[in-house]
C-alpha cells in the first residue's frame, strides 16, 4: 500500500522490500552533503522531540555510521551500519540496524538524481525477511520518516537561503 505525503512516496513492491522516494527542492550536491556530513545530520535527523547525542559518520567503503537519539524521558535509541558502496553524490549503499534489535539489519540503496534543481532520493530497503519488513513498517517508521524528511527539507531551505561567503 503506497503512502504518499506531498513529496514522499512509500511502496512495498516485493515481500522483503520497501521503496521510499522523496523529492527535495535543492540541488543534488547539497542534499548529499546534508545527508553525509555530521554537522548537517545533527540538524535534522530524527523526531523533533528527540535530541541527537551521537552522530558518527566514516563515509568510506567499510566505514561505519552511528546515530543515537535521546527521548525526553531519557531513553536512548541507537541506529548504526556500515557503508558498502559510495559513488558521491549519486549513490550510497549501507546497512542499517536498530541497536536494541540486533540481527535484523537491512540494506539501503540510496540513489540521488537531480532535475531542474530538485533532487529525487530513491531509497530501496532490502530486509532479511518479510517479517522484518512488516515489523519495521509496523513500528511507526512511516511517521518518523515523514517528520525527518520535513526537518531535512527545512534544513536544506535554510542552507540555500544562507548568504555565501567569498
Amino acid at each position: 500500500m503506497p503512502l504518499n505525503s506531498d513529496n514522499t512516496l512509500l511502496t512495498t513492491p516485493a515481500d522483503r522490500t520497501t521503496v521510499i522516494t522523496h523529492v527535495f527542492n535543492a540541488p543534488r550536491e547539497l542534499v548529499w552533503q546534508a545527508m553525509t556530513q555530521p554537522e548537517h545530520v545533527r540538524q535534522w535527523y530524527g523526531l523533533r522531540a528527540m535530541t541527537m547525542i551521537t552522530c558518527e559518520i566514516d563515509l568510506r567503503v567499510g566505514g561505519r555510521w552511528r546515530y543515537v537519539l535521546r527521548s525526553p524521558d531519557g531513553q536512548e535509541y541507537g541506529f548504526s551500519g556500515e557503508y558498502r558502496e559510495i559513488v558521491a553524490p549519486e549513490r550510497v549503499v549501507f546497512t542499517e540496524g536498530f541497536e536494541t534489535m540486533p540481527g535484523h539489519e537491512y540494506v539501503v540503496t540510496a540513489v540521488y538524481t537531480e532535475q531542474d534543481g530538485k533532487t529525487t532520493l530513491t531509497s530501496t530497503l532490502l530486509y532479511q525477511s518479510n517479517a522484518d519488513r512488516d515489523g519495521h513498517l509496523g513500528s511507526g517508521m512511516e511517521g518518523g520518516m515523514r517528520e525527518t524528511y520535513e526537518r531535512l527539507d527545512q534544513h536544506l531551505a535554510a542552507l540555500m537561503d544562507a548568504p555565501t561567503s567569498k
